[in-house]
């Protein structure tokens, strides 16, 4: 700390509160909440952004969501656990997140817009995680989506009981947004004497959205629809209301 200027010195300080730790590297944690709009360079000329740390934050942070829904619910079958987890680790919840620990203030970038308006803090979010990896090793990884984003902002018992009826949600917000929507539901034929399984895929304005697949019609509906609601969330940063 004494070598640091006093810019990157409360940088540090911030960081400290935001992580939970003191940085080890913290040109990593500089990087990370650098977007590729704010074209920074290095002395090289070399563009750097977050975008690396983010595809590695991204993996992590599913990865260790993925761990804890495996031990917490030991008896609940593959298609519970993947719509569990997209329920935490989706745009808009990294987002609000990402705002909450104030990790928005520390982010460079020129966007025009209000950050909360875009997707950059979530983005921002996973870059972090991923500089916490690299810095700390697994067990701080661990530890700061456990401490700092599942422990304060996520109810685990209240999602997992929570039903959400994705198709429900995804017609109301094409009828709210006069959107044309369809699904096209196929039928594969039963391999081996096992069940068949359907195939579905959602259309808004005749371009394919979501995709999803199950036991049932109903059932992959439901996982197209939710795959759907993501990638409005992504590209229009809303979801229906």
């Amino acid at each position: 700390m004494i070598k640091l200027s006093p810019k990157r010195r409360k940088l540090y300080l911030l960081l400290r509160k935001v992580i939970g730790f003191y940085p080890r590297n913290l040109e990593l944690y500089e990087v990370s909440l650098i977007h590729k709009s704010a074209l920074k360079k290095r002395e090289n000329g070399r563009i750097i952004n977050n975008e690396r740390l983010e595809f590695l934050g991204d993996a992590m942070l599913g990865a260790i969501i993925a761990h804890e829904l495996f031990h917490k619910y030991p008896d609940r079958n593959e298609g519970f656990l993947t719509k569990t987890r997209s329920k935490i680790v989706n745009r808009l919840f990294l987002n609000k997140t990402a705002n909450k620990i104030g990790l928005n203030q520390l982010i460079s970038s020129q966007s025009h817009l209000s950050l909360k308006k875009t997707n950059i803090p979530g983005d921002a979010l996973e870059a972090l995680i991923g500089a916490i990896f690299i810095d700390g090793g697994y067990s701080k990884c661990r530890k700061f989506i456990l401490k700092k984003i599942l422990t304060p902002f996520v109810d685990l018992n209240k999602i997992s009981d929570n039903d959400d009826n994705y198709k429900s949600a995804l017609i109301e917000w094409a009828q709210k947004h006069k959107r044309e929507i369809h699904f096209i539901t196929d039928e594969i034929p039963s391999i081996l004497e096992r069940d068949p399984v359907f195939v579905s895929v959602v259309e808004i304005e005749n371009i394919a959205t979501g995709r999803g697949q199950g036991n049932s019609k109903k059932e992959s509906q439901q996982n197209a629809a939710m795959q759907a609601l993501q990638n409005v969330s992504a590209q229009n940063n809303h979801l229906p209301s």
